[in-house]
């Protein structure tokens, strides 16, 4: 098994275009700011960041809440005076001076309970007091929970002492019980004194660049204090990307999420309003995209302008992009194969073993986790390479904590991973055998029409008795791994049918004859218990490459259903899908350094309406000036020609900039595109069957050089 190369779209069944026209060259992502992903929300409408300040009536809401819960405090708070001198004299003054410092922060807590930190008592050998002090608070502090730790040293262990989840007016013994129930999707810590008029989930737009979903929200839920599970979304955006989408959490203010506005980084949160309900991944429509080409060379406008023509007529092949198979050299669709075949062993292997192939991928800063793959390799120490590994490396980080614990239990240490993360290695060979499938129906039966045995979306009042409904399969893939959810790029991080219950048949003479159905409606399934497949030769394609692999996909190897594909329902996927909405211009530019389309924080700070918008220094190094790029309008069918500043004093400008270090070059061309796509379709793919080039990280990146 070659691992030691980059994974290419060939390798996992990217090979077939919809038209025959000529490409050109264009640059993908040269810079983050260069693709820009709003969310699509499910009433149609394009998420943007519009302000950075929570409403004035919800301020007031927010302070009249504070205000109530600070009167309830006050009303109901407790002098715990005799109950101190009575623990006084059981345990001693020290322990007491703890227990009185804790209470006291406890009253004062006005955010989440996580924030209020823990005591530990002094060191007890001493069984039976032990006892007598757990029992004491049992009895006198049912808003505090104990539990022993070890001591100093062997013969002594010492009490801890920290707030209950269920605060002042919960025992908190159930509350591993309504974990394991799975009763609240979101963390339900939060103030028992809400406002009843208000929805429990404060809705805010969450602005990102250059950082993933999980990544952006596990700083916000840091600097709060609350658990990053707190947060609802309804799907995981690309990290090297400027995005904007919708987020939920529970029962916060406004005011705390706005007051982060200056210490976040490439972070912005705004539009804030309170809900009923939290996000779930899923709930949206799909995304809007705006991409800059930049670099671009064709033979003529007129291929430009024939390629662009030729994808809002016929669209692209849906494949599920390179991102879906992760950015290693290991693609999740081969760790897959493995779950599928039972070999937890070489699933491990492939996950942990040294990959010479991601030096060369990306960054050199993945030296480091090279080395601690190769330490790991040689020495077999966990310890020794948990400490060498970043902690964004989940999956690998809960491989080897499992092994730690259980030597040798290779099942284990995979289901360890969390789920969200390990389910996408065998999503990802599903979407392996769905791509491969895909090339099969275009190469044998074209893109313009519907051909007998295909697959077909029923039309509404179609009861045909062929059909079969397969409902809605979440299959979330959020998560913060190796790939460093790169591999999520801008698909919506879940992959749902298309419409619940949807309808699916296969089609007839009669309706081939009666052209009851268009290409566009023909689907193609993502193997599972509840599919069926097409009765023309594309079936054979699922099977052959599964067989190929050792695996079946009517019968399982093994009794562990998750990894295993006949204990998945199974979905369907479009096979060509058209850009909604499509637009596109030509720019003409002469510095690579300036952005070349406007982000939703550009366009706040032009309109002044916050004075807290500072120029951030992570990887920014982009100037919102756009006053360097020429704009030619959306090509119509008429020729156009490039026009650029000739003029003395935009020479005088070259130099200035120069001096000051900008990179000026010769004018250069850009293709700005503006289009909606719904969740779970790759935009990148729609870029590859306008360039007729990969859209891989490598290829790319060989362009800038």
């Amino acid at each position: 098994m070659e691992t030691s190369k980059a994974t290419e779209e060939s390798d996992v069944g990217i090979l077939c275009y919809i038209s025959q026209l000529p490409g050109f060259r264009g640059i993908l992502k040269q810079r983050y700011a260069d693709f820009i992903v709003n969310e699509v929300d499910t009433d149609g409408n394009v998420v943007h960041l519009t302000c950075l300040e929570p409403p004035p009536q919800m301020v007031e809401e927010t302070k009249e809440c504070a205000a109530k819960v600070s009167d309830e405090k006050t009303s109901e708070s407790k002098s715990y005076e005799a109950e101190i001198g009575l623990f006084r004299s059981l345990a001693g003054d020290s322990d007491a001076e703890k227990l009185e410092s804790l209470i006291s922060q406890v009253d004062s807590c006005t955010g989440s309970e996580d924030s209020v930190p823990h005591i530990v008592l002094s060191p007890d050998s001493n069984k039976t007091h032990r006892t007598a002090v757990h029992n004491f608070f049992k009895q006198n502090f049912k808003f505090l929970v104990t539990d022993t730790t070890d001591g100093p040293d062997a013969s002594s262990k010492c009490i801890r002492v920290r707030l209950d989840s269920g605060g002042h007016k919960n025992n908190g013994r159930n509350s591993k019980k309504r974990k394991e129930r799975g009763e609240k999707p979101f963390d339900s810590r939060g103030s028992s004194n809400w406002p009843e008029h208000l929805g429990k989930f404060l809705r805010f737009h969450l602005y990102k660049e250059n950082k993933d979903t999980q990544e952006a929200l596990g700083i916000i839920g840091k600097m709060l204090g609350i658990q990053s599970k707190s947060f609802g979304f309804a799907g995981t955006k690309d990290k090297r990307a400027v995005s904007t989408q919708r987020v939920t959490v529970f029962k916060q203010q406004a005011s705390r999420l706005a007051a982060l506005n200056d210490r976040l980084i490439g972070i912005k949160v705004g539009d804030f309003c309170h809900v009923k309900e939290g996000l779930l991944l899923g709930k949206l429509l799909g995304n809007r995209f705006t991409v800059t080409l930049r670099g671009v060379i064709a033979d003529s406008e007129d291929t430009i302008k024939a390629a662009a023509d030729s994808l809002g007529r016929h669209g692209f092949i849906n494949y599920f992009g390179l991102q879906r198979f992760g950015t290693g050299s290991v693609p999740t669709h081969l760790i897959g194969a493995t779950l599928l075949r039972g070999e937890w062993k070489t699933a491990v292997s492939l996950i942990l073993d040294p990959r010479e192939g991601d030096i060369l991928l990306l960054f050199p800063c993945l030296d480091v986790i090279r080395m601690a793959r190769e330490y790991y390799k040689e020495s077999n120490d966990i310890e020794g390479t948990l400490r060498q590994l970043p902690r964004h490396l989940v999956a690998e980080r809960a491989v080897l904590q499992c092994l730690k614990k259980c030597p040798g239990d290779y099942l284990q240490a995979m289901k360890a991973i969390p789920r969200t993360l390990r389910m996408m290695y065998v999503h990802g060979y599903q979407s392996y055998l769905w791509n491969h499938a895909a090339s099969e129906r275009v190469q044998k039966y074209g893109f313009d029409q519907v051909v007998l045995g295909d697959l077909v979306y029923c039309k509404g009042d179609d009861s045909e008795k062929e059909t079969v409904g397969v409902n809605s399969e979440c299959n979330n893939d959020n998560c913060d791994d190796t790939y460093d959810c790169s591999h999520l790029d801008e698909t919506s991080g879940t992959d749902l049918l298309e419409r619940k219950n949807t309808l699916v048949k296969v089609v007839t003479v009669e309706d081939v004859s009666a052209g009851n159905y268009t290409v566009d409606d023909v689907v193609l399934p993502m193997p599972g218990s509840r599919v069926i497949f097409p009765t023309n030769e594309i079936a054979k394609v699922y099977h052959d490459l599964a067989k190929k692999d050792a695996i079946n996909l009517t019968e399982s190897v093994h009794s562990v259903k998750e990894f295993s594909i006949t204990s998945m329902t199974g979905s369907y996927r479009r096979v060509f899908q058209k850009p909604l909405d499509f637009e596109w211009e030509l720019l003409a530019y002469n510095d690579s350094n300036k952005p070349l389309a406007e982000t939703d924080l550009d366009n706040i700070s032009k309109t002044g309406s916050t004075n807290i918008i500072k120029q951030e220094e992570q990887g920014k190094g982009e100037d919102n000036d756009l006053s360097d790029c020429t704009k030619l309008p959306v090509i119509s069918r008429n020729s156009i020609a490039l026009s650029t500043d000739t003029n003395e004093g935009s020479e005088r400008e070259v130099e200035s900039e120069q001096v000051s270090g900008s990179n000026w070059q010769e004018t250069q061309m850009a293709l700005k595109l503006s289009l909606t796509l719904p969740a779970s379709c790759y935009a990148t793919m729609a870029i590859r069957e306008l360039l007729k080039t990969s859209t891989s990280v490598t290829y790319h990146k060989t362009l800038n050089q």
